[in-house]
């Protein structure tokens, strides 16, 4: 597992794809806070706050995280070299483990400058300092669980077919749904404890909850049944090709 890990790295930097598609995290989040006019401006907010952030972050990781992970087993895949990993005495699911821990990293790098932002909002309050740390660090393992999560789509999608732009697709789609698409159908519902049961089969209710600093047991237990549930189908998905 640990070599899978390492080789997923190693892959990863040794092109241009990788770092760029890093950079790219970098810019958009970038632009969209603190340059473009919008409701996402912090200078526009009109509030020390990093809310903005947390809010678009979702779906830029819901580019980004399909992109590192699009060719997790696709690529294995098409080169034949899938078949060889198998045969290995190594059990599927720690091959998942590591591509799945290789990509988690990747985001977390990603990750990492963004903690610029905070020094720069605790800088521009009224009084430089008193900011509630509490609360982003709540929002940043919220962002981790959906980063977990988001891969675990991204890995199970890229076990289903040897074509990366069709897996990148499937994963976003995957993830928009995961994210969005429950919770948009639970508008439809008149009865309210059913359109919060609806809600919360989605990510987005719980990620938004851990947003407001509130880590809730329930929340976290979401992300990593969900995460849990999707490698499994991905070891099943594996084991069909033996």
């Amino acid at each position: 597992m640990l070599a899978i890990f390492k080789r997923e790295i190693t892959s990863f930097f040794s092109s241009a794809t990788g770092p760029l598609a890093l950079l790219l995290f970098l810019l958009i989040n970038g632009l969209v806070l603190w340059v473009f006019e919008g409701p996402y401006n912090v200078f526009d907010y009109g509030f020390a706050d990093l809310s903005a952030f947390f809010m678009v972050a979702p779906f830029v990781f819901l580019i980004l995280i399909p992109a590192l992970s699009m060719k997790s087993f696709s690529e294995e895949r098409k080169l034949g070299t899938l078949e060889l990993l198998l045969m290995k005495p190594m059990p599927a699911w720690k091959l998942v483990v590591g591509k799945l821990l290789g990509v988690v990293i990747l985001g977390l790098i990603a990750l990492i400058p963004t903690l610029v932002y905070v020094w720069s909002i605790s800088s521009l309050g009224t009084e430089p300092g008193n900011y509630d740390l509490g609360l982003v660090a709540g929002a940043y393992f919220g962002m981790l669980l959906l980063l977990l999560a988001y891969t675990s789509i991204g890995i199970f999608s890229s076990s289903l077919t040897e074509n990366q732009i069709v897996a990148f697709l499937m994963a976003v789609i995957l993830c928009l749904i995961i994210y969005l698409g429950f919770g948009s159908v639970s508008e439809l519902f008149s009865d309210g404890k059913a359109a919060l049961f609806v809600e919360g089969i989605g990510a987005q209710a719980h990620y938004e909850r851990m947003g407001r600093g509130v880590v809730d047991t329930r929340d976290v237990v979401y992300f990593l049944s969900l995460s849990t549930f999707l490698g499994y189908l991905t070891v099943l998905r594996l084991k069909k090709r033996v």
